[in-house]
């Protein structure tokens, strides 16, 4: 496994991250998310991505428990805060008041007495953002957060939050959790840019476009037993992606993965960390198979040529 600084902080990060959302707590159950959280540490991964709403909490849970086998200092554990977790008007949004107590929920839920990586999942335009990077920084202060970061923000509120952090000489940002693989590039027109700037990493969620970009889905009405798209939980987010133009492009792919004797999975995951500003790719693998095959991903340099066939490709669809 390789290691790649988290933004321009000194922490050190896997390349690949197992995250638990739609996954741990839905419909893995907890033996097997447990089994895939242990191939995980074995191979490696010291990266793990959660969040308060994955399951109202019950994400967390199995995460915390799986982990709690293994020295405290030995893995880099994430979470999130933001979205809703009661019926009230104040158990959602970015706060002052809903960031502390979710912070206190999640140390409680994961059994730890610290967070990493505490991500604000998603902007809150209710709140002024200079209350919420204060809050922030308040639980740096206190040591129950280590870093801050944000996900699925703006380039525009990314620069405020850095604007805002220097004023102020609050803890800056050093991670941005957004979507990106091959079907979803928006990030590198603005985001991917102004975080060069800044020294903010991205860790970046769905690589695999929910199992579409594995190659796991021949049509999109044939969807394997046991699959996300087979689930409650997750069939609404798969489908998105399960589209009869994105299963071309997933046959063109292959024989470049074949050349390459990759997997699918493996050449997806593999693009996106060919970009030096993510700092690592999260998976939602959901047995400890699938941990062994996408860890393969990291250390692989997809030639030049190759790249250039790709980006064709893409763009071409």
């Amino acid at each position: 496994m390789n290691y790649r600084r988290l933004g321009n902080s000194g922490l050190k990060v896997s390349e690949i991250s197992l995250g638990s959302w739609l996954t741990y707590g839905g419909y893995v159950g907890k033996e097997q998310a447990v089994s895939a959280i242990d191939k995980a540490y074995e191979l490696g991964i010291n990266f793990f991505d959660t969040a308060n709403i994955y399951m109202h909490g019950e994400a967390e849970k199995v995460v915390g428990e799986a982990l709690r086998k293994y020295p405290r200092s030995s893995y880099v554990l994430a979470t999130k805060v933001r979205g809703p977790m009661g019926e009230g008007p104040n158990d959602k949004g970015l706060s002052r008041k809903h960031i502390v107590e979710q912070c206190e929920a999640s140390l409680k839920r994961l059994g730890t007495d610290y967070i990493d990586l505490y991500y604000c999942h998603w902007f809150d335009p209710d709140t002024p953002m200079d209350e919420t990077l204060r809050a922030m920084d308040d639980l740096v202060r206190q040591g129950k957060v280590l870093y801050v970061g944000v996900s699925n923000w703006t380039a525009a509120q990314i620069a405020e939050a850095v604007a805002i952090a220097d004023r102020y000489l609050l803890n800056r940002i050093v991670a941005n959790q957004p979507l990106y693989n091959m079907f979803a590039r928006e990030i590198e027109r603005e985001v991917i840019p102004l975080c060069e700037r800044y020294g903010i990493g991205q860790v970046v969620y769905s690589p695999l476009a929910q199992g579409v970009l594995a190659g796991k889905y021949r049509s999109v009405n044939d969807v394997p037993p046991g699959s996300r798209a087979a689930d409650k939980h997750g069939s609404e987010t798969v489908k998105s992606w399960l589209k009869e133009g994105n299963l071309r492009i997933v046959e063109r792919l292959r024989p470049i993965a074949e050349q390459l004797g990759l997997t699918m999975a493996q050449l997806a995951i593999a693009w996106t960390l060919r970009q030096p500003n993510v700092s690592s790719a999260i998976v939602g693998a959901s047995s400890p198979d699938q941990v062994e095959d996408n860890v393969k991903a990291s250390g692989i340099t997809i030639p030049e040529d190759k790249l250039a066939e790709i980006d064709e490709l893409l763009r071409a669809s």
